[in-house]
């Protein structure tokens, strides 16, 4: 099971913070020169697509970015690191991972965005970061929750950009 040694909450005030936040997780990853798993969490509608593309467009993709509802993977390996988005929500059953070759993602420097990450325990590796989005007013909070020792600094590093002192 997960174990999370700290979490940092932040509150995004709109569709165009989302993205921003996607953006800043981009460059702390192109940064890292080592591999990331997140885990996107929260119901339809709370922003974990908006988060990815983000992500994307921090890392340089300038078409669209959409759920891969129906593909499960959507791969987007020209960009450094190269990028895997992964929407498991419509997964009948984990085991399905096994047979898309699912590990071969989690290789050297990707980076790996995985939303309803829940329908692929057991298969899936441990994540470094786990972001949870709910519907807050307006906007959205974001809780980040990290256990390994690459998760925590991100996060630090995160909460350093988003700290109320810091501008923009």
């Amino acid at each position: 099971m997960n174990t999370v040694t700290q979490e940092l909450s932040l509150y995004l005030e709109d569709e165009a913070a989302t993205e921003s936040f996607g953006r800043a997780l981009a460059a702390l990853v192109r940064q890292g020169g080592q591999g990331l798993t997140v885990f996107l969490e929260g119901n339809l509608g709370t922003g974990k697509t908006t988060l990815s593309r983000g992500v994307m467009r921090g890392l340089g993709h300038d078409g669209a970015v959409k759920s891969p509802t129906y593909t499960i993977v959507e791969p987007y390996e020209h960009l450094t690191p190269p990028a895997y988005h992964f929407d498991l929500y419509r997964l009948g059953d984990p085991e399905e991972l096994e047979y898309m070759g699912i590990r071969d993602y989690f290789q050297g420097r990707n980076l790996c965005l995985i939303e309803w990450p829940e329908r692929g325990q057991g298969i899936l590796p441990a994540a470094d970061l786990w972001i949870r989005l709910d519907v807050s007013g307006e906007g959205r909070s974001a809780l980040v929750s990290a256990a390994t020792s690459r998760g925590m600094e991100l996060q630090a590093r995160l909460g350093a950009m988003h700290s109320p002192d810091q501008e923009g």
